[in-house]
């Protein structure tokens, strides 16, 4: 069973990442773990730009070629980054956002989807992902930092382990679980099928079954008589037989 991948950090939030949690116990357990990767080989680059009141903005979009490695599996092999961004180039501070690829060693591609806030050349934000469908299906919640250009790529870039990216903790299979409360025993049952032998309003005998009749079919037992043949069951509990249910009568022959 392959792993499926949390990654937290202090100081940032994710709002509505579509990454399912997985709540209370179950067969899971949590290591921790870290990534590094460069993508500095950029082609297609396409630039727009256009001056507002408070700047000039510009919007690219680029492929970066490169590498992700880690110590885990998912998170380690060659790297494609697909990203946008848009930025105002007077004040420094946009926003950067794509896809990486990352082609793994056992050929389970991971792809990850990222939003990230640049700030003078940094990212910080976050990111989710999973490799590609499949019973061992890897699952990615991370924070992610790097420098960060359009024409330049991604440099220094961290899947935590660092200040600015946070820690990294793996949800492997283990752990523990709560157990299940055992099911209450069924109760033990006697039946009979014969002529009345005794019947008053808190009891009933038939075919050597005596039964002590609850409130609740006081009425319906008030109907029977010596001798109708019925059928009963009873409930058996600390030496006690208690009426469930009955059926009939009909005459005795």
């Amino acid at each position: 069973m392959r792993r499926m991948i949390l990654v937290t950090a202090a100081g940032l939030l994710l709002v509505g990442a579509g990454v399912a949690f997985a709540h209370g116990f179950g067969d899971k357990a949590v290591v921790q773990t870290s990534a590094t990767f460069e993508a500095t080989s950029t082609s297609n680059l396409r630039t727009a730009t256009c001056t507002g009141a408070d700047g000039t903005y510009a919007k690219s979009h680029a492929t970066y070629g490169g590498s992700m490695t880690s110590s885990e599996p998912s998170l380690s092999g060659t790297a494609r980054i697909d990203a946008s961004s848009f930025v105002n180039t007077t004040t420094g501070v946009g926003v950067v956002w794509g896809e990486v690829r990352v082609d793994t060693a056992d050929g389970k591609d991971t792809k990850i989807h990222f939003e990230a806030v640049l700030t003078h050349g940094s990212v910080v934000g976050m990111a989710e992902g999973r490799t590609r469908p499949g019973h061992d299906k890897v699952e990615l919640l991370a924070n992610l930092s790097a420098d960060y250009s359009a024409t330049d790529g991604f440099k220094n870039g961290k899947v935590g382990g660092g200040t600015a990216a946070g820690d990294a903790v793996l949800v492997t299979s283990g752990g523990c679980h709560t157990p299940k409360p055992p099911k209450p025993p069924k109760p033990e049952q006697v039946k009979a099928l014969g002529a009345i032998t005794a019947v008053s309003s808190t009891s009933i005998s038939v075919a050597g079954v005596m039964c002590d009749v609850p409130a609740e079919l006081q009425s319906a037992v008030a109907k029977l008589k010596v001798g109708d043949v019925v059928h009963i069951e009873c409930t058996v509990a600390n030496a006690t037989n208690t009426l469930k249910h009955t059926s009939g009568p009909g005459k005795k022959k």
